[in-house]
């Protein structure tokens, strides 16, 4: 099994800055791609922004120039750096992981993991 668990959800202002972090934890021994996406309450969730393990990024149009998302393959982790924040990106953030390949209590490849989720408030 394998454990996300994410940190540095908030209350900011509009135009302020917010760093959230996930760290994966289990019996695996490569995690292809991790990210955020988001959820607001009565919409689907959606990708916020994603890296994969060799580097490559991907971003929503609506974020992209305003957030950077940033890994350590040694320590599992991936980070959100929020900037210029705005009200519409108040959501429940979702730490994922997928492409995972772990071994116990069985050997499995291409599992996708979830974190509970954080809430990022942005008041006007």
């Amino acid at each position: 099994q394998v454990q996300l668990v994410e940190s540095g959800g908030g209350l900011v202002q509009a135009g302020g800055s917010l760093r959230l972090s996930c760290t994966a934890s289990g019996n695996f021994f490569s995690i292809d791609a991790m990210g955020w996406y988001r959820q607001i309450a009565g919409k689907q969730r959606e990708l916020v922004a994603r890296i994969t393990s060799g580097g490559s990024t991907n971003y929503a149009d609506s974020v992209r120039g305003r957030f950077t998302v940033s890994r350590n393959n040694k320590k599992d982790t991936v980070t959100l750096q929020m900037n210029s924040l705005k009200p519409e990106d108040t959501a429940v953030y979702y730490c994922n992981a997928e492409g995972v390949v772990s071994y116990f209590p069985t050997y499995r490849t291409g599992a996708a993991y979830w974190g509970e989720g954080t809430l990022v408030t942005v008041s006007s």
